[in-house]
């Protein structure tokens, strides 16, 4: 990115006081804040779900303003149960229609396995009742996400989906053919 990874007033490095820091910046921020005067519904009538990756600035990457869309966000950009939830929120409830899904080049999902799990339940005692969602082929996954979207009897509009992998080198997005 041609951004450096930390600016002036933010957090840069990660430590027990990291969420004081995160405090004091929003205490920068909100005196400076205006209502802009929004209610809940994107502009654009869009939510995007991509993953939590750090390297992602979705904003900046696809253009968008606050107030834009909806941004859902997990671990690998895997369509979820709790994913097709907010969907669902968003459509039924705050007008959305169209469903675009980011995954990304060198996911740290990409080298964990469903044994992660099992090494969950071994640390405490408990085994998790969610999946890994672990993947080998990003382009894959993809269209696994699309197609868990399209097929989904909560959601109503699925005739807008698109997917797509960002390339963390060079930011740019490939669409994935659903087919």
């Amino acid at each position: 990115m041609s951004t450096p990874a930390h600016t002036e007033g933010r957090p840069s490095q990660a430590g027990p006081h990291v969420t004081d820091r995160l405090v004091e910046a929003n205490g920068r921020y909100a005196a400076k804040f205006t209502d802009p005067g929004m209610d809940a519904r994107p502009v654009l009538k869009v939510a995007v779900v991509a993953c939590m990756d750090a390297r992602l600035d979705l904003h900046a990457a696809l253009g968008l303003e606050l107030g834009d869309c909806h941004t859902i966000r997990n671990a690998g950009g895997v369509v979820t149960d709790d994913v097709i939830r907010s969907l669902t929120i968003s459509q039924r409830a705050l007008e959305t229609r169209g469903v675009v899904l980011i995954h990304h080049t060198n996911c740290g999902l990409e080298s964990l396995t469903e044994e992660f799990r099992q090494d969950l339940e071994a640390e405490v005692g408990q085994r998790p009742t969610w999946a890994v969602e672990s993947f080998r082929d990003v382009e894959q996954d993809v269209r696994q996400s699309m197609q868990r979207v399209r097929t989904s009897p909560f959601l109503l509009h699925t005739d807008d989906v698109r997917g797509f992998v960002f390339d963390v080198k060079t930011g740019a997005l490939t669409e994935i053919d659903p087919a």
